[in-house]
């Protein structure tokens, strides 16, 4: 690993020089993506130079520790090198994460489709918590969150909504939220005040554009008609709204936000290749292992990740056994108090399997 690390540092070392170079920015994109290959080396560089300097230190009061010392200097020693020793560890098990394989996707922009499940009218409801939810993580992460397509209630609830966040970072984030949500609670349409269950999925895919996936003219029908809902009196004079029809797989995808059908069209596109290419992946993975278990952040939608039970005030991801009595705060947004925990299982098991391949 060590052998590893030092390469990656003079590699770093490499692209440091080059940035300071008075041409570097002549070639825009091949600078853009320099800068951002050397920001996703940092945490791998900062670690393994604290591990140099740890390790250093370390050897340093090894050799003080084999000669002759006063007592109390001898205990000052071993204490200072007790402790590094533990430092190394920590960056050692740090470091190994940092190297493990990275999803490719994991710096993209998000498609977020939420739709109401099983329980009528309050799955709708819950479908708009939801909404709002992810609305106000994006508002605490710097995302830009865009409204793709609705289609509302009359209680004000959504049978389904996409939305678009972008923001560094945001699929390595929200890619976990893919799957079944179940909710328990005591709907505001019941009068006797009884529990009741229902469910919501979410669908979470990378942004993709239609360079990144191939998709042929003749493969699209599209239709256009009139947008519904807020947007003014253009609302019912143009055909704006926008719907694609993938022929060869039935996929349908729909747009209304924009006013210009042109910019419907092209969000709608965005969209489509965004489902082909997480279709195409979940084809290549299942061909690998069609019977392989429930990981964390596989994204089946079969999957029950989440129960929000409301009489409790507990949230419970099942995927990680982890149980938190803060309802209010995850759905005002403190998702990171999920999130963290579920990415360290993921790096843990990744990290396992790695091991084990080794051994």
């Amino acid at each position: 690993m060590l052998e590893k690390l030092k390469l990656v540092e003079d590699r770093y070392a490499e692209m440091a020089e080059r940035a300071a170079q008075p041409d570097f920015y002549a070639d825009a994109q091949a600078a853009a993506k320099l800068l951002r290959e050397q920001k996703e080396l940092e945490p791998i560089i900062t670690a393994y130079r604290s591990y140099c300097k740890a390790d250093q230190e370390s050897a340093e009061l090894r050799q003080m520790l084999d000669g002759p010392l006063e007592p109390e200097f001898r205990e000052l020693c071993q204490s200072e090198y007790t402790a590094l020793k533990a430092q190394m560890e920590s960056l050692e098990q740090e470091l190994k994460i940092l190297l493990l394989p990275k999803d490719p996707n994991d710096d993209r922009n998000v498609i977020m489709e939420i739709r109401a499940g099983v329980g009528g009218e309050e799955s709708a409801l819950f479908a708009h918590s939801l909404y709002r939810m992810y609305t106000m993580y994006a508002e605490r992460k710097g995302y830009q969150v865009e409204l793709l397509n609705v289609s509302e209630t009359e209680l004000g609830g959504f049978k389904e909504v996409t939305l678009n966040l972008s923001g560094f970072g945001a699929y390595s984030r929200l890619k976990f939220e893919s799957g079944v949500h179940r909710v328990q609670r005591v709907p505001e349409t019941e009068s006797g005040g009884r529990v009741h269950t229902s469910t919501a999925t979410v669908a979470v895919l990378p942004e993709m554009d239609e360079a990144s996936v191939e998709i042929r003219p003749e493969d699209i029908k599209m239709d256009v008609y009139r947008a519904s809902g807020a947007g003014g009196q253009h609302v019912n004079k143009t055909s704006s709204a926008v719907r694609l029809t993938h022929l060869p797989t039935g996929t349908v995808v729909a747009c209304q936000e924009e006013r210009s059908q042109v910019q419907n069209r092209q969000k709608a596109m965005n969209m489509l290749a965004s489902i082909l290419y997480q279709a195409e992946q979940e084809r290549i993975q299942s061909a690998f292992s069609a019977e392989r278990k429930s990981q964390v952040g596989t994204g089946m939608r079969n999957e029950r990740i989440r129960t929000y039970n409301y009489p409790q005030g507990r949230v419970t991801d099942h995927r990680i056994g982890l149980t938190l009595y803060q309802l209010d705060a995850v759905l005002n947004g403190d998702l990171d108090l999920l999130i963290d925990p579920l990415i360290t299982a993921d790096q843990a098991e990744k990290l396992q399997k790695s091991e084990n391949e080794k051994g």
